[in-house]
């Protein structure tokens, strides 16, 4: 979870990592990186979530470092397309001091795997109301197609709910539930997002995401497209 830089000239970053010694690794690549230009000042501070209880867990274990302040949540395993940014979006959307989420259309197959909103209003400059979410539904259960993608920016409203929140879809804390509860008092926004977005979170979404960006990549896309042609032709 990144925390979402302050109007100053000093940047904090909390990182949430759910394994021990993974926070000393990301805090030793940045002391190591030097200088960034715009980000010249930068201090990463790790939190570690001992045990797997669910992600409303995990982001509720960062109140302490983040405050009171609105926050971007950003998790790994959903990459967005190099070059096209939805942090944007979602601050546009936000500008009325409610939270919002990255969505995107999601096929049948997804819809058993990701959060899904129910709609509060028309879609209007790819933005809508939020009334509602829902863990994972399914096809026949999913209030609508829209699924959450692994980027949010949070009021600190988020923390008082997750820790009012009781073990849900999994016996875990999630964050889907806070998310419907501030859908439920008006206070979440959606923005749907106009680019790919790809999902590492299991073997063969990791082995497509990697696929995908090879053979898109400006150097190394066409050597890549016959690598795997030729592979294809062998099997």
């Amino acid at each position: 979870m990144i925390r979402r830089p302050p109007r100053s000239t000093l940047f904090p970053y909390t990182t949430l990592f759910r394994s021990p010694g993974i926070g000393q690794i990301v805090e030793s690549h940045f002391s190591e990186l030097g200088p960034i230009e715009g980000l010249e000042k930068v201090t990463v501070r790790s939190v570690v979530q001992d045990h797997a209880k669910g992600l409303g867990h995990a982001v509720l274990m960062a109140k302490e470092s983040v405050g009171e302040r609105p926050f971007f949540c950003l998790l790994a395993d959903d990459l967005i397309w190099p070059g096209h940014p939805v942090l944007p979006g979602l601050a546009t959307a936000g500008s009325a001091g409610v939270s919002v989420l990255c969505l995107r259309e999601l096929t049948d197959e997804l819809l058993a795997t990701k959060g899904v909103v129910v709609p509060g209003s028309d879609v209007v400059d790819q933005a809508l109301d939020v009334a509602g979410a829902v863990e994972k539904p399914g096809v026949d259960a999913a209030p609508s197609r829209l699924g959450i993608q692994g980027r949010y920016l949070f009021t600190a409203e988020v923390f008082e709910l997750l820790s009012k929140t009781e073990p849900g879809y999994g016996g875990e804390i999630q964050l889907t539930d806070a998310i419907a509860e501030l859908g439920r008092i008006g206070r979440c926004r959606g923005h749907i997002a106009d680019t790919t977005l790809l999902d590492v979170g299991n073997p063969n979404a990791y082995l497509h995401a990697a696929a995908v960006l090879g053979a898109s990549h400006p150097d190394y896309g066409d050597s890549f497209k016959m690598a795997i042609k030729d592979m294809a032709e062998d099997w």
